[in-house]
């Protein structure tokens, strides 16, 4: 006498042989575990002031780096100049509109960019400024990576006391743009620590170079035009105005004469240090603060506890310390 089995009984029947064939499942490590599938990376926006000048190249070098080590993707993107704010808050709004994970951003100006990290907090998508400062309220964002910019400055004043000497001179602080407030505090930086020397004067420190090498060689040369042979020292904030103060320098047959003190380094103004053109050069180090925002970010994201600031250090180059390994490596940093 054959006996029906009731439909259920077989399939749990076929079920049961079936797992009993295959081996059980491998049970992941530790760190198998907490990593992130590849398909499901954490997207992370970097947003720098540009996208032109070497250090931006060398900060996408350090946040590309850290998302291969903690399992998540970047998108680099910045405005075309870093004069224009109106595409910077167009970039940050493209990719909150996009739903990434985080954003990394170094904000063109302290002001313009709070309303935008304002909404970014209020769609639950956590932000890390970097670079330079934002004038919004610090709960608004998850933590500050940055030089100590104030400090660079003061470090500057103290290559150009060293540069100029007992008998000191007349300097030129110059200026970069209005609303940075990266260089706006090693402008500040370098007027507070110039004024421990009496033996120096500032007779300048309110010409803005604007953005490009150009506008910097235009500003340079009308000061040039103003002050003559008063001037014997010159202090630039960034890369840009450095690069055209120093053609302007170069053009008017005083390189090596007027002692220039320049903030970030680039292959012309490592070059010009070599030949005595340049007396120092204030570093950042670029590729570390692209890899510790990332880092930052994704700490975050991941719920993990984040110092609020990130102070990412501060060299200074020069003739004499230019080949030790540490300054090489800033002086000429890896690029994306």
């Amino acid at each position: 006498m054959s006996v029906r089995l009731p439909l259920n009984w077989i399939v749990i029947a076929v079920t049961a042989c079936l797992a009993g064939c295959n081996p059980p499942a491998e049970q992941p490590s530790p760190s198998q575990a907490t990593a992130t599938p590849t398909g499901d990376l954490l997207h992370i926006a970097v947003i720098p002031k540009g996208e032109t000048h070497i250090f931006w190249q060398s900060v996408r070098a350090g946040a590309e780096d850290a998302a291969n080590e903690v399992g998540a993707r970047i998108t680099f993107k910045g405005p075309s100049k870093e004069s224009d704010r109106s595409e910077q808050i167009d970039v940050f709004q493209g990719f909150l509109n996009a739903q990434v994970d985080g954003i990394c951003l170094s904000p063109l100006d302290a002001d313009a960019l709070v309303r935008p990290v304002e909404e970014a907090k209020r769609a639950g998508v956590p932000v890390v400024v970097f670079d330079s400062g934002l004038n919004a309220n610090p709960d608004d964002y998850v933590a500050f990576v940055a030089t100590d910019n104030f400090r660079g400055g003061q470090i500057a004043a103290d290559a150009m006391a060293d540069s100029l000497g007992e008998s000191g001179g007349k300097v030129i602080c110059l200026r970069y743009q209005k609303g940075s407030d990266s260089t706006h505090q090693r402008e500040e930086g370098f007027l507070d620590g110039i004024a421990k020397y009496p033996n120096i004067e500032v007779i300048s420190s309110d010409q803005y170079s604007g953005t490009t090498t150009e506008s910097a060689v235009n500003k340079a040369q009308a000061l040039f035009n103003r002050f003559g042979d008063e001037v014997n020292g010159v202090f630039t904030a960034c890369e840009p105005n450095a690069e055209g103060m120093l053609r302007a320098i170069r053009d008017r047959g005083l390189a090596g004469k007027v002692k220039l003190v320049a903030f970030d380094s680039s292959d012309s103004l490592r070059d010009a240090m070599d030949a005595g053109h340049v007396s120092a050069i204030v570093l950042q180090d670029p590729v570390r603060i692209g890899y510790l925002s990332v880092k930052t970010i994704v700490a975050a994201i991941r719920g993990e506890s984040v110092e609020k600031t990130v102070d990412t250090g501060i060299f200074v180059a020069t003739q004499k310390n230019q080949d030790e390994p540490e300054i090489a490596r800033l002086l000429n940093p890896p690029q994306s």
